[in-house]
């Protein structure tokens, strides 16, 4: 079960399309979904996460609690709508992609891509785009 909620007024369009992309993603790399819920927030609401539970003090645009056993995925995906706004302006792409990327880097977190080395910034860049393209089709 994949549930989308918000802590902002943020509406996500298409969930029953999200939902089918993320099952298929979790698929193709091996994995299934029992519970994953994403949260949609404020750089507010997210900064307090990650200051409470993560002790960092900066602003990000997710953050993965992973409670994945086996090949059975389960977690809480927060998301900053504020974070994808803006990097979408500053990555020059618009707002849904952006959305879509961070939907999907954190499914990829749970099904164990990092994004610490510069190998793994790119191995996982490469797996966001391949799935990007799925949704493409």
């Amino acid at each position: 079960m994949i549930e989308f909620s918000s802590q902002n007024d943020f509406v996500l369009e298409q969930s029953e399309r999200v939902e089918s992309w993320l099952k298929a993603a979790a698929l193709k790399e091996s994995y299934g979904i029992d519970s994953l819920g994403y949260v949609f927030c404020s750089d507010d609401f997210l900064l307090e996460i990650n200051q409470q539970f993560l002790d960092h003090d900066t602003l990000t645009d997710i953050v993965t609690f992973d409670y994945t056993e086996g090949t059975i995925l389960n977690g809480e995906i927060y998301i900053s709508t504020d974070r994808v706004a803006d990097n979408a302006k500053d990555f020059n792409v618009d707002f849904d992609t952006e959305l879509r990327r961070v939907i999907i880097h954190g499914l990829l977190h749970m099904c164990g891509y990092g994004d610490k080395t510069d190998d793994e910034k790119s191995n996982m860049r490469k797996k966001e785009d391949e799935y990007l393209a799925l949704w493409a089709v």
